[in-house]
């Protein structure tokens, strides 16, 4: 019974100190979309595996808070035209990750013509 009793401490320990490595995590400015959303999933698997209540909402709704200000249209999109509390990961990662390729596309472009000139 005692042993039962400590492994729950530390389970809510190593439970406090995931929910506080959820709250700050936020994307790089150089990150790509996967990376990001992979860092995001890791700890939010961790949380679920020792017992935490994770729901993919709660998850788009984090990476759509976090992201870096070059995301700020396609979230504001995201979340005109999706029910965000419906959406899967999958498809906000998806969704997002089509947005960079435009984005780094767009720059691509922009560098091209700036070298011609």
């Amino acid at each position: 019974m005692k042993k039962f009793g400590g492994n729950e401490k530390v389970k809510r320990s190593l439970l406090n100190t995931l929910r506080r490595e959820f709250e700050v995590l936020a994307m790089k400015t150089d990150e790509k979309i996967d990376d990001y959303c992979a860092r995001v999933m890791t700890v939010s698997n961790k949380m679920r595996s020792n017992g935490e209540d994770m729901p993919d909402s709660k998850i788009v709704e984090k990476i759509l808070r976090t992201l870096t200000e070059k995301f700020t249209y396609a979230v504001v999109s995201i979340k005109e035209s999706n029910d965000t509390g419906s959406m899967s990961i999958d498809e906000l990662q998806s969704f997002l990750a089509v947005h960079e390729q435009k984005f780094r596309r767009t720059s691509y472009e922009e560098e091209d013509q700036a070298l011609n000139v």
